[in-house]
């Protein structure tokens, strides 16, 4: 697995493959039949069961092999926008972040330049 993954992701994908191959154990199938009904290989099932790093595409075909994709969409909470926000979008509804004032203060205060104005950084000339 890659270095840079933090432990508490490592514990999670262990877990989670942990459990996913509990139940396919449960249900009586094999690796080989669990992975022919996702459409992956023995070797992506075995990663992903062993806690090691899987595509999203790869999870999500094995929890449809082992019956268990229904109500997927309800594991992230519906984005809708909250009445008051709506006003202030004015009825409409947001497509991007304005991003965190805090982590703008992180950077630092606006620089003064503009664009058409290089000379706010440049020395003087004579």
């Amino acid at each position: 697995m890659s270095d840079n993954v933090s432990p508490q992701i490592k514990r999670e994908l262990a877990v989670l493959g942990q459990r996913l191959a509990d139940l396919r154990l449960a249900l009586n199938r094999t690796q080989a039949e669990t992975a022919r009904q996702a459409g992956i290989g023995v070797s992506s099932l075995r990663r992903l069961e062993s806690g090691e790093n899987a595509s999203l595409d790869t999870f999500l075909r094995v929890l449809t092999a082992l019956e268990l994709s229904s109500g997927l969409s309800s594991w992230i909470p519906d984005a809708a926008v909250r009445p008051v926000d709506r006003v202030k979008l004015s009825g409409q509804q947001r497509q991007r972040a304005s991003g965190s004032r805090i982590a703008d203060s992180r950077h630092g205060a606006a620089s003064a330049w503009a664009w058409g104005d290089e000379s706010a950084s440049a020395e003087p000339s004579e």
